[in-house]
């Protein structure tokens, strides 16, 4: 049947199919920089990570001759103390550092939702925080809490809390602490930016209701404010986490993972491996194990807010 032996509406939609099939291959063809991105320097570095775990791989054989060893390296580092140590140096890390972050962020959030005057000029100066380089604030945290000329020490003897300088960065027992301190002055304002968002958005409708019943703020904070900010909190929580998880250049500047290995995180611990020992394919089985926790996590993140949305 010819064009012309089709009815005009059915001629029309013959002619415009190839228009269409054009305009979506326009639309692909602004996409393809992006994808191209996203592939070369996203996805086929963690194939191909993943993909060295299964081999041996170090620095004798990297240009060639490596074998496959199957779940030979993972079996290693499980048996390895060291990774289990990092391990537990992460969950030390995250947890004091997502408690804390949170907790400070939250209360910073409500404070600056209230109107005063020098508001907006004090917010701006807890930002500079958060918007500093990693390398100058591990730096600047180094010197402060220098042994022999921190100003920490020096504070604290002029307050007569100690009496001889403490070295916060090189005792055992307090290394990996201190750059918890660090990595939690780093996030407050991240997480308060996100809540103080939150917060804005909530209807001042339902305040005035509340104060109307006769409502005091604790009960308008647990009644009102917590049930409405829950899709933030959660946000925050889950990003916080992922991030400070994989922290590696913080704790690289301040301590590079000493003394005695107390403060080697698992990112530190890969890194390690594959750059210090040369044991390439123990260091990327490492960053697989960290990749398959971190999309876990995402996962469940996923699974939660889309539960939070048809609730």
């Amino acid at each position: 049947m010819t064009d012309q032996a089709l009815p005009k509406t059915e001629r029309a939609v013959s002619k415009s199919a190839p228009g269409r099939i054009r305009a979506g291959w326009t639309n692909y063809m602004f996409v393809l920089p992006g994808g191209l991105f996203v592939i070369s320097f996203l996805i086929f570095p963690i194939l191909y990570n993943i993909w060295i775990s299964f081999q041996d791989v170090t620095l004798m054989n990297l240009k060639g001759g490596h074998r496959f060893v199957g779940w030979d390296n993972y079996t290693k580092v499980f048996a390895d103390p060291l990774f289990m140590d990092s391990v537990r140096h992460s969950l030390f890390f995250t947890a004091g550092s997502l408690v804390f972050q949170f907790g400070l962020g939250f209360a910073l959030a409500l404070f600056f939702h209230r109107r005063f005057p020098g508001r907006d000029l004090m917010r701006s100066l807890i930002l500079l925080g958060w918007m500093m380089p990693i390398v100058i604030t591990g730096t600047l945290f180094k010197w402060i809490l220098s042994g022999d000329s921190g100003v920490f020490n020096h504070l604290l003897i002029m307050l007569g809390l100690i009496d001889k300088p403490v070295f916060w960065l090189t005792d055992q027992g307090t290394a990996l602490t201190a750059a918890t301190i660090a990595n939690i002055w780093i996030g407050i304002p991240f997480n308060m930016l996100i809540l103080l968002a939150g917060l804005q958005a909530l209807p001042d409708q339902l305040y005035e209701a509340a104060k109307i019943d006769g409502a005091g703020r604790f009960r308008q904070f647990m009644q009102i404010t917590v049930p409405l900010m829950r899709p933030t909190i959660f946000i925050v929580l889950m990003l916080v986490l992922i991030y400070t998880f994989k922290v590696f250049d913080l704790i690289f500047v301040m301590t590079g993972g000493g003394p005695v290995n107390v403060t080697t995180v698992l990112p530190l611990f890969a890194y390690k491996l594959a750059f210090t020992n040369y044991e390439i394919s123990m260091g990327s089985t490492v960053a697989s194990l960290m990749f398959v926790f971190l999309i876990t996590l995402a996962s469940v993140y996923l699974w939660m807010s889309r539960k939070e949305e048809k609730s």
